[in-house]
């Protein structure tokens, strides 16, 4: 396993939340996880894993929102891919 993908996930689990996140090298990390994400035309990803979804919103300036942040924290410790996990 890269530690720069783990890094990235580390980055979603900082406090304060950090609005510096780059999306697709983030949903790159989510993929090396085993994470499937689907983007759709709408402009928004569809990750899944174990049959848990999640719907999120992509902003065209290659950000998150803090508060997408917060849900895919919230996602990601109900699949348990949390950094200590990884």
């Amino acid at each position: 396993m890269s530690h720069k993908y783990k890094a990235k996930i580390e980055k979603l689990f900082e406090h304060p939340i950090s609005g510096n996140i780059d999306v697709k090298r983030l949903l790159s990390a989510l993929e090396h996880f085993g994470i499937e994400i689907e983007i759709t035309k709408h402009n928004k990803a569809k990750l899944s894993f174990n049959d848990k979804e999640l719907i999120m919103a992509l902003s065209h300036k290659n950000d998150l929102s803090l508060d997408s942040i917060v849900k895919l924290r919230h996602y990601l410790q109900d699949v348990g891919l949390t950094p200590d996990t990884i």
